[in-house]
């Protein structure tokens, strides 16, 4: 496990001036990408989480790849510490350039 001193290297995102809402709702469309953005905002928005933190039983590969998409879409930001990958919603910058679009995240309900 990372020790909290090691630093952390920030993998590539769009900026925020570059963030494109149908890059977002893509990466949106997939129902668990938008319950892991949904349990960051409700459960977790100011702390970087690893994806054992969602307690999913995808296989790991399958969580990188739902995490890379969401990354580059420019909904999470991702940090590398050492084999480790923590992601957070980039809530500052969505909120800026998408208005209310978290909010109605937040209030989603996932079917059952």
């Amino acid at each position: 496990m990372s020790s909290a001193t090691e630093a952390a290297t920030h993998l590539p995102e769009p900026a925020r001036a570059d963030l494109r809402l149908e890059h977002i709702m893509a990466a949106l469309s997939d129902p668990l990408r938008l319950t892991m953005v949904r349990k960051l905002l409700l459960e977790s928005p100011d702390t970087d989480r690893s994806c054992g933190w969602f307690g999913s039983d995808r296989p790991k590969s399958t969580l990188t790849h739902h995490f890379r998409v969401l990354r580059e879409a420019g909904v999470t930001r991702q940090q590398q510490y050492g084999l480790e990958r923590r992601s957070r919603v980039r809530v500052e910058d969505l909120d800026a350039r998408f208005p209310g679009l978290l909010n109605l995240i937040r209030a989603w309900t996932p079917a059952d």
